[in-house]
């Protein structure tokens, strides 16, 4: 058994969350959101409609011990504070949640609430899946607690919003940091000098995935944005800058190339086994870092500049299109993924960030020191996934080009020029720009 070291550093001395965010989530962690397929999960019921007048029925792709668990607190919260009421928790694997859905729309059918991956919020709404819930949401008193980040649109109607973010940071080896003698990184030249000296030491620099699709994008997005890239705007120029830079963290050996053959999961496996000194990575990744990391770490928000952004991941929460009783299903959504103590389930339980502004100051957030770096992101850096600017339609293709570019850089299969000259005709393509 490893030693864990729990007399070392504070950095290393945080509660013991009973996190299971390890590589069995796959999907969660490939997409950053925190679902995953799988077996089991709580409740049966049947799958194509809501339970009836007092039931909310609430669909979900959850297997992972944690996440289940947070749902049948969120079920007992709920009916503790609604006498009469119950709530069915029906379990639809990952990937077929949003092929049932749209489905069951189809025949005008379907669950009272859907917790689903936020990314795919366009999907649903255009599959007729979800209902409006500006009605709700504009008479709710504690929307403005909300950052516009996590709510999610179409064509100007809000269809769902996050309980919850998940999302990048930079952990750091502790001990490989005090050893060259230098800080956890604010910008991003501490991060490149870091590195150099971290690989002068005999050590490697960062591990992060180079994959060519929507992680590969998911992943790129904080330091093309950092080096000016938007897609509002998008300019070949800064694109290619920013892939030029972490091209660079190739050329100078601080990143391994088959980083473009990594998803999010084998990267920090490769950081947790202690010879790199940074990895870009998500909050989801406590459990793993507890389970097997034998050496000091920390996190702390990526060093970006003004213009950088961190996409907010996680679940996306909204009412059923043919919700049996819509009014409930809202009641249920600001008892438990809405509500300011409901949402401090999440980070004591799983690991992930309240997104209200309130909750997100509690003490199980800013008193946890691994979580307090990913707080301060979501406040500081947070942005909307996909991008708001991007039309429903064309979301997976965008990512698809984006992640190319920026594995085809990392891998050398393309100058960093040529993979942003491209990506960047695709996109203007995409946006009708």
């Amino acid at each position: 058994m490893r030693n864990h070291r729990k007399d070392a550093m504070p950095t290393r001395r945080v509660a013991r969350l009973g996190l299971t965010a390890t590589a069995a989530l796959s999907a969660l962690a490939l997409t950053a959101c925190s679902g995953g397929g799988g077996g089991g999960g709580t409740g049966g019921g049947d799958a194509t409609q809501g339970g009836g007048a007092d039931t909310v029925t609430v669909w979900h792709y959850f297997s992972d011990e944690q996440q289940v668990r947070l749902m049948d607190e969120y079920k007992a919260k709920f009916e503790a504070e609604h006498e009469g009421s119950t709530v069915e928790n029906v379990f639809v694997p990952y990937d077929q949640m949003n092929s049932k859905l749209i489905s069951a729309a189809g025949a005008g059918q379907g669950p009272d609430v859907v917790v689903f991956n936020g990314a795919e919020a366009s999907t649903l709404a255009l599959g007729g899946a979800l209902a409006p819930m500006d009605e709700y949401w504009d008479a709710y008193e504690d929307a403005d607690q909300f950052p516009e980040a996590v709510i999610h649109e179409v064509d100007g109607t809000m269809y769902a919003a996050q309980g919850y973010v998940n999302l990048l940071g930079l952990w750091y080896n502790k001990d490989i940091l005090d050893e060259i003698g230098v800080e956890p990184p604010t910008t991003v030249e501490e991060l490149e000098a870091a590195m150099a000296k971290a690989k002068e030491a005999g050590h490697q620099g960062i591990t992060l995935s180079g994959l060519p699709q929507s992680q590969g994008e998911w992943q790129a997005y904080p330091w093309i944005t950092d080096a000016g890239f938007t897609y509002e705007a998008p300019d070949a120029g800064a694109l290619q800058a920013g892939l030029e830079r972490v091209r660079g963290w190739v050329d100078q050996g601080w990143l391994p190339q088959e980083a473009v053959n990594w998803d999010q999961t084998v990267p920090f496996q490769q950081f947790a086994a202690g010879s790199f000194a940074f990895a870009a990575n998500g909050n989801w990744q406590m459990g793993t870092a507890e389970a097997d990391a034998d050496f000091e770490y920390g996190v702390v928000p990526l060093p970006l500049g003004d213009t950088g952004k961190v996409y907010l991941g996680g679940e996306g929460e909204a009412i059923g299109a043919f919700s049996d009783n819509p009014d409930l299903a809202w009641e249920y959504l600001t008892s438990t993924y809405f509500d300011a103590d409901g949402q401090l389930l999440a980070p004591e339980i799983v690991g992930s960030i309240p997104s209200r502004a309130d909750a997100a100051q509690a003490d199980v957030v800013t008193g946890n020191e691994l979580l307090a770096p990913f707080a301060e992101t979501t406040e500081k850096f947070g942005a909307n996934y996909p991008d708001a600017v991007v039309p429903p339609e064309a979301v997976a293709d965008l990512q698809l080009a984006v992640g190319q570019a920026w594995s085809a850089a990392i891998g050398g299969q393309k100058s960093p020029a040529d993979a942003a000259q491209g990506a960047v005709t695709t996109v203007e393509g995409l946006l009708g720009s």
